[in-house]
């Protein structure tokens, strides 16, 4: 490969912000403090995208992530961007086998790895995959690559073929199966990111003087792009290592944060802090809290309105992207528990029988006009996730209003069949998080010799209490006060904590395993 003339024009985002400002901080780690200026970030991800194509990748192929919140990691995704690849983010909380399979399934050449994620994984086991594995600060070892001699071999000044630009090939969260890749074609340079938002999403038009606070691990999709997003129009980065409530309104007061991306659970946490502790930081800065993953708790989103003001903004979509809708704090006040109106695509809701409903009827929530996907690998959930007019859906069940705002009923795959009734245990779940003694709590259908499915709330507690069939039945009779009988659960167990991912979902399908074993739902 070439060196780069000294005249060269820019060839990337990062060369522009680099020739701007070689020294100006592009993303930051807290409470570490380690900090990536653009000079390094541009030349580290051009020599390590040199270093990938000395390594035979060519653009369409793919690299793997298995990290944790580390400083190299948009240093490497930076490097796949640059080299047309694609790259796939993995959780680090998942077993080898888990790993091998998305390896395999999504095709990477290379996994990067870390000491830490490193530690609790199988080596022989990734030594025998088809990917060369790569790792990041730990001593040399038989049959994994060392990251920095990787950047060694290549000069400080290569250039690289940047004409077609990488994408993320990212995998569902699997909350209710194994997780599916999503894999969209490649495009010239600047081709997939020349857009922005509409007039309702000008929180999502980054610039120079953006601040961008990065609450969540890299691995799920939105911090991927979300921060992408904010380097590539020249703003700076905080990236937290590990969430901790306190420490995010330290780093908005102390960095002069404007935007910032959260997850239901985390304002629960912010909440929770003593009341001296949330007075203590200077948040004005911030103009834009963004939040999605999962359903918000009305009283907790209000709460937030109340405290940060009308900066509260929420979208829904999904990895597959097939649509997305949002709304600002003044539209959410105004229509309670809505996910806002639709900004890509054209929202539907659709019975059974393939039926376009009205406004305030529960059904499937469909989109149509927007971008086309398809599972890797899986042509029959892709199906699935179409219907016979050509619209799209992630598993939801809604309805509209008259105004056209959308309201969340629950996951289609959630849905609690009893005695040939439908019954959406969202529902149930969103009145029981206002009892006082709640922290946390799933509904879901447990088996039932007549009607197949009853339903059932597994609760987990606030600190310091205790669960008994006194207070089984009193939550069983808050929800019926508030709810029909036949929404509410005919029994409550309490646990110690329920399964959530890190962005903030609840995991049904584990806790829904402790009940069924193997059960069928089909009634004789």
């Amino acid at each position: 490969m070439s060196t780069l003339p000294a005249d060269s024009p820019p060839l990337s985002p990062l060369a522009r912000h680099a020739r701007r400002d070689p020294d100006g901080v592009a993303y930051r780690l807290e409470p570490s403090g380690r900090c990536v200026t653009w000079r390094a970030l541009e030349q580290r991800s051009r020599q390590l995208g040199a270093a990938l194509h000395a390594a035979g990748l060519r653009p369409g192929d793919g690299i793997a992530l298995m990290l944790e919140n580390h400083p190299r990691y948009f240093e490497i995704l930076w490097a796949a961007q640059r080299s047309g690849l694609y790259y796939t983010p993995v959780s680090r909380h998942l077993k080898t086998d888990e790993l091998a399979h998305i390896v395999r399934d999504c095709g990477a050449k290379m996994l990067f790895c870390s000491a830490q994620t490193l530690h609790d994984l199988d080596e022989p086991a990734l030594r025998a995959l088809p990917a060369q594995c790569v790792l990041l600060d730990a001593p040399p070892r038989a049959g994994f690559l060392d990251y920095e001699s990787l950047l060694a071999a290549q000069d400080a000044d290569v250039a690289l073929d940047e004409s077609i630009e990488g994408l993320d090939f990212c995998y569902s969260s699997g909350t209710t199966g194994l997780p599916k890749g999503i894999k969209r074609p490649l495009a010239e340079a600047g081709k997939h990111f020349a857009g922005k938002g509409d007039a309702r999403t000008h929180w999502k038009d980054f610039d120079e003087q953006s601040v961008y606070l990065s609450t969540a691990p890299f691995y799920h999709t939105a911090p991927v792009r979300w921060n992408l997003a904010v380097m590539r129009a020249g703003g700076q980065c905080v990236l937290l290592e590990k969430f901790d409530a306190e420490l995010a309104l330290q780093a908005i007061e102390r960095f002069r944060v404007t935007h910032g991306q959260w997850v239901p659970t985390m304002f629960i946490r912010l909440l929770r802090l003593p009341e001296t502790t949330r007075a203590r930081y200077d948040l004005s800065s911030m103009r834009y809290a963004i939040h999605a993953a999962a359903p918000c708790p009305a009283a907790v989103k209000e709460q937030m309105i109340d405290w940060w003001g009308p900066i509260v903004y929420e979208y829904y979509s999904g990895t597959e992207l097939v649509g997305r809708t949002s709304l600002d704090s003044h539209e959410w006040l105004r229509h309670q528990g809505s996910v806002g109106r639709a900004e890509i695509g054209q929202v539907h809701i659709v019975d059974a029988d393939g039926r376009e409903l009205g406004p305030g009827e529960d059904g499937v929530v469909y989109f149509s006009g927007g971008p086309r996907f398809a599972y890797h690998h899986d042509p029959e959930k892709t199906a699935q996730a179409y219907n016979d007019r050509g619209w799209a859906t992630y598993g939801d069940i809604g309805h509209l209003d008259a105004d056209g705002y959308l309201y969340l009923t629950d996951r289609l795959a959630n849905t609690i069949v009893s005695g040939g009734v439908n019954i959406y245990p969202q529902e149930a779940e969103n009145v029981l998080q206002g009892h006082p003694a709640v922290a946390d709590v799933a509904v879901i259908g447990v088996p039932n010799a007549e009607f197949g499915e009853e339903v059932k709330a597994v609760v987990q507690l606030q600190p310091g209490l205790h669960g008994d069939a006194q207070l089984a039945a009193e939550l069983i009779a808050y929800c019926r006060d508030r709810l029909s009988t036949l929404k509410c659960p005919r029994s409550v167990d309490f646990v110690a904590t329920l399964p959530r991912a890190e962005s903030g979902k609840l995991l049904k399908r584990l806790v829904k395993a402790q009940y069924w074993d193997g059960a069928s739902r089909i009634t004789h």
